[in-house]
């Protein structure tokens, strides 16, 4: 199970990750991935210590949530393809930089996926939005 701190709740954290993280879409699953702001390092230097500025770095910690549509099935199978999400994605919380947001969105044939499948298919989904963006040629 999630700790309460790594659950996305309010519809406005859903919706700043999907619109601005990145997409990637595998196989039963779509994840949408934010990942934290890089700290760009000062060029200035302080002669005062850090902690005498009052810049003390917060530890956010990763968080996630899932939606599991209407589309998926009837009630009994959209609660069972999200606690197997749930439970994929507690396993992989770890491997995210710390702050990021995390959105697993589930597809109709989730609802058939065996759990590894899922499993490959949220792994493959993360991997590719991991990757920094190529420019694409037309």
């Amino acid at each position: 199970m999630l700790t309460a701190a790594q659950r996305l709740r309010r519809s406005n954290d859903f919706a700043a990750a999907v619109r601005g993280g990145r997409r990637a879409g595998r196989g039963a699953v779509v994840v949408h991935l934010t990942l934290p702001p890089t700290p760009e390092p000062t060029a200035t230097t302080s002669p005062e210590p850090a902690r005498a500025s009052g810049t003390e770095t917060i530890s956010v910690p990763t968080r996630a949530g899932f939606v599991v549509s209407k589309a998926v099935g009837p009630a009994v199978v959209r609660n069972k393809v999200r606690r197997r999400l749930r439970h994929l994605v507690r396993e992989r919380l770890a491997a995210l930089p710390e702050g990021s947001t995390l959105v697993v969105r589930a597809l109709p044939a989730a609802a058939e996926a065996t759990y590894l499948r899922l499993g490959a298919d949220l792994d493959a989904a993360i991997t590719a939005a991991r990757a920094p963006r190529g420019r694409r040629s037309r």
